[in-house]
């Protein structure tokens, strides 16, 4: 039997739920939940959120696939360098603010134990709008694209209470090894062999669907001589 991995001072430094606000962004009335408060109390872990956190948008974001948004303290203290003033934990939108894991190179399918619950790596994070309303910065979301540290999505295996403090336990990665990196090197066209996205069962079915698409437009691109960028806003 494989041993669970428990990376250095890998942990839960906090944690943040959120409810649905409206906002006035760039001319319209919009609802987001991306701006969210810290927890220091223990928080029960449900199939498809944390208590105290409901999405705004149910059909891009939430559910069983997308139950819980992990974004990595060393990401943050990367675009504290980058922008020049603070980014504070949950800056984001994440619900945990991890140290000591490379989100950015998790494997699709690894599950974390964290407190009595259990959760698995299902996708990164593609930015979208919410991002720029968050900054205050419409262009931030291409930026954050960009940057390729997208942080992960999270579903529920085991229901249970995680509290901020909570060690991170990896348990082996998958054989696959397809990362959340691998994922948006084929979203973003870098990689254009979208092989492992049918090859990685733990994968958010909703990329299947995304890439059987994709695959079309790559042989009609081809055809043409050029490939079509991806959207921002993601699958």
């Amino acid at each position: 039997m494989s041993t669970p991995q428990i990376p250095d001072g890998s942990h839960v430094r906090s944690v943040h739920v959120g409810r649905p606000r409206t906002y006035t962004w760039l001319g319209r009335e919009l609802v987001s939940s991306i701006f969210k408060e810290p927890v220091t109390v223990p928080v029960a872990v449900r199939a498809d959120h944390l208590a105290g956190d409901e999405q705004s948008d149910r059909k891009s974001h939430g559910g069983a696939d997308k139950a819980v948004y992990a974004y990595a303290r060393e990401d943050e203290d990367w675009w504290e360098r980058e922008l020049g003033r603070p980014v504070p934990d949950g800056m984001f939108g994440e619900n945990l603010t991890t140290v000591g894991i490379d989100l950015t190179n998790a494997v699709i399918g690894q599950t974390w134990q964290v407190g009595s619950a259990v959760l698995q790596v299902t996708e990164p994070r593609t930015p979208c709008w919410k991002l720029g309303l968050r900054t205050q910065d419409p262009g931030f979301p291409r930026r954050a694209a960009k940057s390729r540290r997208p942080g992960v999505l999270l579903r529920v295996l085991t229901q249970g209470e995680l509290q901020v403090g909570d060690q991170v336990v990896l348990d082996p990665p998958p054989a696959h090894g397809v990362t959340a990196a691998a994922i948006n090197r084929i979203y973003y066209g870098e990689d254009r062999d979208p092989a492992p996205i049918f090859d990685t069962p733990e994968l958010a079915a909703h990329w299947r669907i995304w890439a059987s698409h994709r695959t079309v437009w790559h042989e009609e691109d081809e055809r043409r001589g050029r490939l079509s960028p991806a959207s921002s806003e993601g699958p």
